[in-house]
């Protein structure tokens, strides 16, 4: 028996549109009473539309249809364990930019086919997406860098009574631990501007 159609819109924030993706979906076919939406980030299914439209609405026999497979999600590991859901609920999945991934109207040989696809594709997607992330990072930087722009922490300035503590400290007068106290600075950063400031300190001492 023929299932309902039914088609899911997302965008991620309230001041986007919906109107291209419904307008793709009425267009498929599907009615505009069986378009559920959302304006919700895609990093999780945690969606008031999407979960209704899963938990309420769909059953064995129904069709989703999505105008392009980053409306469902965009974290491949999530985006998996939901196509992989849906076809245990026997629902099937129309993405109507990528007519190959249909499983509409498919053998469980051809569904499982193109599970693989999309798994693959999911895959190869989020790897250029993290490509794409570390070059536009280290072109960044790069710009950063040839400004003058200094990256990491910026260094704790010398305390004022560093060089005369540290004299009391090396001169035996003092503990390190007390040394530390009076200069306000925690051990490894004392030790490091002592490292750092060791042929000063030598001559100031």
């Amino acid at each position: 028996m023929k299932g309902r159609m039914y088609g899911y819109a997302r965008v991620s924030t309230t001041d986007q549109h919906l109107d291209r993706q419904i307008e793709a979906l009425t267009n498929y076919g599907v009615a505009e009473r069986d378009i559920i939406t959302d304006k919700f980030s895609g990093k999780d299914f945690n969606r008031q539309g999407y979960l209704a439209l899963k938990d309420q609405m769909l059953r064995r026999g129904d069709v989703l249809v999505v105008k392009e497979l980053d409306r469902l999600g965009r974290n491949y590991e999530q985006i998996k364990e939901e196509w992989q859901e849906l076809q245990k609920m026997g629902v099937d999945i129309v993405i109507i930019d990528m007519p190959i991934l249909n499983t509409a109207e498919k053998s469980d040989l051809e569904k499982s086919l193109i599970a693989n696809i999309v798994f693959e594709l999911l895959a190869y997607t989020a790897e250029k997406e993290r490509q794409k992330i570390k070059l536009r990072q280290r072109e960044g930087i790069d710009i950063a860098l040839q400004k003058g722009i200094p990256f990491g922490r910026p260094k704790k300035a010398i305390p004022e009574n560093f060089f005369d503590e540290c004299r009391k400290w090396l001169e035996g007068e003092q503990t390190a631990v007390i040394t530390m106290k009076k200069t306000g600075l925690k051990k490894t950063t004392f030790y490091r501007m002592v490292n750092e400031n060791m042929r000063e300190i030598s001559v100031k001492c």
